[in-house]
């Protein structure tokens, strides 16, 4: 059975074989019961290892070094019926640069979102970084890139932290208290996102950028605000020191946001077949 012919083959096709060319050793059951015994019982034959795939490792130390972009699925008004939202952020400020909803998922609608979305925001990123979806890898939205000049950057296969600003920001999205179950109409969908995406922008806090909004700190009054919320804490420890351990400090604002810090990172285990 460890024979050069019948190394890579199961008990089954050995016995077989073998008695098709008129020799019979043992049963399948004792094959089996032999290589049991030798510790061969598993899979014998070599095993073809995956390469890993390269991952996404970006960092941004500014707004409008890297986007990140995907769509997501809002329930429509009857049962499998879908509307799907297209988000772009700015990864260090979190900053929705575009979005759009639509009633299909459409490489062309893909391709135009990024062009308008980028012409607004008024600087070119040097990546734009997706998921590996049918609009993601499309030929038109790949040509825009490459006729920009931004280097494109796509998630491992199955693994779904490659985008971890698109998931949080949807988790965000689908959690608000107002989030309807199900949307009446492509019209209502869209009137709920803008609304809902001007608050994120605007108003929401966000903890990883310091607790300000993604506005401020895309736009560069970030810092101000983070001194005014050191005079107003230090008059507070002013006036009641007691009720602090320590002198009070705003938080900080990170100087670079990552997708897949290497210091942080965990390889997944590697895929075997």
């Amino acid at each position: 059975m460890n024979s050069a012919e019948y190394a890579a083959l199961p008990p089954v096709q050995i016995w077989a074989r073998e008695l098709d060319a008129g020799r019979y050793h043992c049963s399948i059951s004792t094959m089996y019961r032999i290589l049991r015994k030798q510790g061969q019982c598993g899979e014998r034959r070599r095993q073809a290892t995956r390469p890993a795939k390269t991952v996404p490792e970006l960092v941004a130390t500014a707004p409008s070094q890297v986007f990140t972009w995907d769509i997501t699925r809002a329930a429509g008004p009857a049962k499998g019926f879908w509307y799907h939202a297209y988000v772009i952020i700015d990864i260090y400020s979190r900053y929705i640069v575009g979005h759009t909803v639509e009633a299909a998922e459409s490489a062309e609608r893909a391709e135009e979102l990024i062009r308008e979305s980028i012409t607004r925001n008024g600087i070119v990123p040097q990546t734009v970084h997706a998921d590996r979806g049918t609009s993601m890898t499309s030929k038109k939205v790949s040509q825009l890139l490459i006729d920009l000049g931004v280097t494109r950057s796509h998630s491992r296969p199955k693994v779904s932290n490659d985008t971890p600003c698109s998931e949080a920001q949807f988790k965000t999205t689908k959690y608000t208290s107002d989030y309807p179950e199900r949307f009446d109409s492509l019209a209502h969908a869209r009137e709920w996102f803008d609304a809902f995406l001007t608050y994120y922008n605007h108003a929401h806090r966000h903890s990883g950028i310091g607790w300000h909004t993604p506005a401020s700190v895309h736009f560069g009054t970030a810092e101000d605000v983070r001194d005014q919320r050191a005079v107003t804490l230090a008059e507070a420890y002013a006036r009641h020191p007691e009720r602090f351990g320590r002198r009070p400090r705003p938080p900080e604002i990170p100087q670079k946001a990552w997708t897949n810090d290497p210091a942080k990172r965990q390889e997944p285990a590697p895929h075997t077949s």
